[in-house]
């Protein structure tokens, strides 16, 4: 993916900057791999605002994505490089040979033509799933299991990736997006690759309509506020607010707000980077 600038004929093109989608071989998506997606607008079952700042947006369509890659030796051709507007990452239509169509998330370097598999006989290429009890030591990895079976659930998003730096007994530990260092079992399922659309975060979107059209609204600062609504609100002209917090009273900045019980803290080795 590369980025394009656009001649600021508008005040919206002005500091555009966007993706020019040329990995991009399909248009429309395969129409039994998508599902209905309701929106809430923020609110739940009662009709109450539960979640500040959403609502509007385009309509979208949900893609099926399998994140198990629970096909195993069953090779697949990649057909089509799509684009998902329910993700920042670019999805993968695959035709296994057994006729069944699949959607992935397409890692960086996969390509139309390509073959991929999951499973024993998978090789660490780009685009196949291997247990990491099968994969070697500083391979870049995506979308992997926290629990055997259930799915991908790390490094999904645009241009992330993590790495397999040891092997310990049952665990696997690996280096996160975030810098956070962990083990994991080694029967988990992981994809070969960095995640496609690493220039993502790059994107300047120009104008705040665009930020409307993801279904975002304005969000206000508490210190704007009046004091029965934000606890770092009110103050006569533009007071700082005192010590940052949120709206429910809770400190920002530095506090941590991890349970000292989490089941997990046993399998983080180190901790990710402030």
């Amino acid at each position: 993916m590369g980025l394009k600038k656009l001649k600021p004929i508008t005040p919206g093109q002005r500091h555009k900057l966007i993706g020019d989608y040329s990995e991009i071989t399909k248009s429309t998506p395969e129409k039994s791999l998508m599902a209905s997606k309701k929106k809430s607008g923020g609110r739940n079952n009662s009709g109450r605002m539960t979640m500040r700042y959403l609502g509007g947006g385009h309509k979208q369509k949900y893609r099926v994505i399998d994140f198990k890659r629970d096909k195993h030796d069953v090779p697949a051709t990649v057909k089509a490089i799509e684009y998902d507007p329910n993700r920042t990452a670019r999805i993968a239509l695959l035709f296994y040979k057994d006729g069944e169509k699949r959607y992935i998330i397409a890692p960086e370097g996969l390509k139309v033509g390509d073959t991929v598999v999951s499973g024993k006989k998978a090789t660490p290429t780009v685009g196949n799933a291997m247990f990491l009890s099968d994969i070697p030591l500083g391979t870049m990895i995506h979308n992997i299991e926290m629990t055997p079976g259930k799915g991908g659930v790390i490094a999904r998003g645009a241009g992330t990736y993590a790495q397999l730096n040891a092997r310990d007994g049952k665990y696997a530990i690996v280096k996160m997006p975030s810098g956070e260092t962990r083990m994991i079992l080694t029967n988990c399922l992981a994809s070969i690759g960095a995640v496609s659309n690493g220039e993502h975060s790059l994107v300047v979107s120009g104008k705040a309509g665009r930020t409307r059209w993801l279904g975002r609204r304005p969000r206000v600062r508490g210190v704007v506020m009046n004091p029965v609504d934000h606890p770092m609100g009110g103050g006569e002209g533009r007071n700082s607010g005192g010590h940052p917090r949120s709206r429910k009273g809770l400190p920002a900045k530095g506090y941590k707000t991890r349970s000292q019980k989490k089941y997990s803290n046993k399998f983080i080795i180190e901790k990710r980077k402030k």
